[in-house]
């Protein structure tokens, strides 16, 4: 396989990567590979807003509702899958296309981590304390943000002591690297791109998507898995959109505080997804203008590369 090029698009939540990497496939023979963590579960469509029927069937879709929301995706798994995935595409002579914007996941694919498994919950802690002795404690909140959005909402970025035992929690022993010590994965010519938008626009494009998604029927959805017997605390449910319709369902608030309650969360996470972007200096920045055509944007990233 002489051709080793894999896009990577990624960006804030509601700034159009599914779309672009939709058209930047049509526009190189490419696939598009998911790498977003809500969107690999089944019967999580429209709250984790899934490309659409169309989309998957004019160009080839991977990783998409591929698990239950009860499945245990570690990070080792989803790179596992995902690598194979990339090589499989590659061999056919195609483009694999990387959409999505959770940051382990991206992590796993650009960097050649090792996962390993510890001992005892004693040795992860300190490995976990070291990390964040180095990397400060909005390194760690980010960390857990990437794995468990709603646990690190709840927790104070400066509270180290309950952001490890979150970690600690969700990750049930499994362990990555520090990046500082993981090279880039050797084995592909990365094109990494990272979109984003004026920040009042892009919360505006946020609190619409809401309003749609509530319109296609996330509310439904939601009563739908909790009737299918998913546990409201699983980690699949605890995605932005799936824990405030459950509170709505469970009467905690009416739906009007629901969906402003996830307008706000869903903005706070897309900004913590462009300051987690901001620590790739080999990523190019594609700044999205109100006028630009879905070609004007994938010309601009195909540009960049020659």
């Amino acid at each position: 396989m002489n051709n080793r090029t894999v896009y990577i698009i990624s960006g804030p939540t509601a700034v159009g990567k599914s779309l672009i990497s939709y058209y930047l496939a049509k526009r190189t023979d490419g696939e598009v590979v998911n790498c977003d963590s809500i969107q690999l579960y089944k019967h999580m469509d429209i709250g984790s807003a899934k490309p659409s029927e169309k989309e998957m069937d004019a160009v080839t879709h991977h990783l998409y509702s591929i698990v239950e929301p009860d499945d245990s995706m570690t990070v080792a798994r989803y790179r596992t899958m995902a690598l194979e995935t990339i090589d499989d595409i590659l061999s056919r002579g195609k483009t694999p296309i990387v959409c999505g914007g959770t940051g382990l996941y991206l992590n796993s694919i650009l960097y050649d981590m090792r996962f390993a498994e510890s001992e005892a919950d004693v040795e992860r802690r300190a490995e976990l304390e070291a990390l964040a002795e180095k990397n400060g404690n909005e390194y760690m909140h980010q960390y857990l943000e990437a794995l468990d959005p709603e646990a690190a909402s709840r927790i104070h970025p400066n509270n180290i002591r309950k952001i490890i035992r979150a970690i600690e929690a969700f990750e049930y022993g499994k362990g990555v690297l520090d990046l500082s010590d993981c090279p880039m994965n050797p084995d592909y010519d990365f094109r990494f791109i990272a979109l984003n938008m004026e920040r009042e626009w892009l919360y505006n494009r946020i609190n619409n998507r809401v309003k749609r998604l509530i319109s296609e029927g996330l509310v439904e959805e939601v009563q739908g898995l909790l009737n299918r017997g998913y546990d409201p605390s699983l980690p699949s449910m605890k995605g932005i959109g799936y824990k405030e319709i459950i509170g709505y369902l469970n009467g905690e608030y009416d739906l009007v505080d629901a969906v402003e309650l996830t307008m706000k969360n869903t903005r706070h996470y897309a900004k913590r997804q462009i300051t987690w972007l901001k620590r790739y200096d080999f990523a190019r920045w594609v700044e999205i203008n109100k006028g630009d055509t879905v070609g004007d944007i994938v010309n601009r990233i195909i540009d960049y590369y020659g």
